[in-house]
């Protein structure tokens, strides 16, 4: 993995996540609606859907390289490995890290696979937050950790838990994630940038986009706005006023 550049990472932080969820789609050449989002376009679903929820958002949002694992909570049977297979690889990724956790128990989001315990951790080798496919315990204690969070439900127990696969992809909240695909997660979820998108010209489109909205914004908002002026606007900027 070519680690992208701290000013382009730092630059990538001050959008939201629909922001850079257009960022891309304009970078491919598409527009952001209709029947492209089912992949029709060319364009990939690149966000999770609504049953991903933000559990800190007084934390703030996270940016970071994703760190993949698959877990059971339950299933005492699971043919385990060692868990420092997947730190190890969260230690070794170059920063910022986000780890990415699946629940593939029979019952999954039954038991939590993410506590304080395992948060401490994230933080210590640099996780700049964690998303969970499953179910979340101890928020509180994660909370104090000062990590975000984003996952399916809360719980406050777990059975057997076991680490049955690392840096592997996974599929959380409908969206497909891969080992070091780079994550932008705020309170509306977690959008991908491709991995073969250069984060770069991700983010001197979500520029683009910003001025252009803030422009529209500036116009909208003007004292004794109406639809009718607005819609004149609009008209003679497509050149048909």
């Amino acid at each position: 993995m070519t680690a992208t550049s701290q000013e382009v990472i730092d630059g990538i932080k001050e959008f939201d996540s629909a922001t850079i969820f257009n960022a891309v789609v304009e970078s491919m050449g598409g527009s952001q609606g209709g029947t492209e989002l089912e992949g029709q376009g060319g364009v990939p679903i690149i966000y999770t859907d609504p049953t991903l929820h933000c559990y800190l958002p007084n934390l703030g949002s996270a940016v970071g390289y994703a760190v993949t694992c698959e877990v059971t909570a339950l299933d005492p049977d699971s043919a385990k490995i060692d868990w420092h297979d997947y730190y190890d690889k969260l230690d070794e990724t170059p920063s910022p890290v986000i780890g990415v956790i699946k629940d593939i128990d029979s019952r999954a989001g039954r038991g939590a696979v993410l506590g304080d315990g395992m948060a401490s951790t994230h933080k210590m080798v640099g996780a700049t937050g964690i998303v969970v496919d499953g179910s979340i315990r101890d928020l509180a204690g994660i909370e104090g950790v000062g990590l975000p969070v984003w996952g399916k439900g809360l719980v406050p127990g777990h059975g057997v838990f076991n680490l049955i696969r690392a840096d592997v992809p996974v599929v959380v909240a409908g969206l497909l994630i891969h080992p070091n695909d780079l994550l932008i997660c705020d309170r509306d979820g977690v959008t991908r940038i491709p991995g073969d998108m250069d984060p770069a010209v991700v983010l001197e489109k979500a520029r683009e986009i910003r001025e252009r909205e803030q422009s529209y914004m500036k116009i909208a908002r003007q004292p004794g706005m109406t639809w009718a002026k607005l819609k004149q606007i609009q008209l003679e900027m497509r050149g048909e006023g």
